[in-house]
């Protein structure tokens, strides 16, 4: 029975390419070949393991690749070159290889009362600078994280508004106001209070004011953090009990921010330790911080090997606070579980 409808005339299919003879060789070498990239990355690795290895591809990058390569420096001999160092390794005869570790370069640095003194002058300084920092920010945290929610916002953006700023212009902005014809001391002089300036410049005071100023953010946000968690329903009950406002503070309040108070001082101590900017600024010219003492090294005195032994060593002591931070760190992070 006819449709009324014509046959729609079917198109031609192209030639399939004859291989001939090689169609069973490109079966086997398609069955042996190992899968393709793609293919292996869509069968073992999901989303979520492609995300959480960015970070570690960041820190092998960034921290791991440039550790090794400061670390080989170290180990090095110093030489009038480019770049200013010998190789470890160099071609001895036709099938030798000599492999050079010098370890001169860290034995110099306990031999030398520099390196010894800038060491432990950094980590006094911050020290000093965190318990400061701790004395000021805590108070300044609590009253955030007790305010009314409304404006919470608007402390933690005051907090965080002296980084929209330069942070170069923030410690020349010191030197204005520390100098002996600067601000503080020409209100001091008119008000009568003094009858000279008072030398405030290049003095280990006028680093902790910088250091405690620039870094003071890094200790109020983990401790507002960990503050605004807390549950008042503990504050209330130990309120019934006949517990007082200092003992409800010291028996609650304090040991339940211990960890934003940990985390909060080894933000300021750590990176303080190898401040560079602000001493060289605002510091004293005979007592180093040793950020000053690598900067030497490397770019005035061109002794890459001792200045990689400094900083090499100066991670190492540096490792503890960042064990102990990373510890509670995981340690807060299993508590939100």
């Amino acid at each position: 029975m006819s449709t009324g409808l014509a046959a729609r005339p079917r198109r031609p299919r192209a030639a399939r390419p004859s291989s001939g003879r090689l169609t069973p060789l490109w079966t086997l070498i398609l069955r042996l070949a190992p899968p393709s990239w793609s293919d292996y990355v869509l069968r073992h690795w999901s989303g979520r393991r492609l995300v959480a290895a960015v970070p570690y591809l960041w820190l092998v990058l960034f921290f791991v690749v440039p550790f090794l390569i400061v670390f080989k420096i170290s180990f090095s001999e110093v030489r009038i070159a480019m770049p200013p160092y010998a190789p470890l390794i160099e071609w001895a005869g036709a099938q030798a290889v000599e492999v050079k570790l010098n370890l001169a370069n860290y034995a110099f640095l306990l031999t030398d009362d520099l390196y010894f003194s800038s060491y432990i002058y950094s980590i006094k300084v911050a020290a000093v600078s965190a318990l400061c920092c701790l004395l000021i920010g805590y108070p300044m945290a609590y009253a955030m994280a007790r305010s009314a929610p409304t404006w919470r916002s608007v402390y933690v953006l005051l907090v965080i508004l002296p980084f929209w700023t330069s942070f170069l212009l923030r410690v020349y902005a010191w030197i204005g106001l520390l100098k002996n014809n600067g601000v503080i001391n020409n209100v001091l002089m008119a008000a009568g209070i003094i009858d000279e300036p008072i030398t405030m410049m290049n003095t280990s005071f006028a680093v902790y004011v910088g250091i405690v100023y620039s870094y003071l953010p890094f200790m109020i946000l983990p401790l507002y953090a960990n503050l605004e968690k807390h549950d008042p329903t503990l504050l209330e009950a130990a309120a019934d009990l006949g517990a007082g406002p200092v003992t409800r503070f010291l028996r609650i309040t304090l040991p339940l921010s211990m960890p934003g108070v940990i985390a909060g001082s080894l933000l300021v101590f750590i990176p303080a330790v190898g401040e560079f900017v602000i001493p060289s600024l605002l510091g004293p010219t005979d007592q180093l911080m040793i950020g000053r003492v690598l900067w030497d090294e490397f770019f005035a005195n061109r002794d890459w090997p001792v200045a990689s032994s400094v900083a090499i060593f100066m991670l190492l002591l540096l490792v503890v606070p960042i064990m102990i931070f990373q510890r509670f760190q995981n340690r807060e992070l299993a508590a939100r579980k």
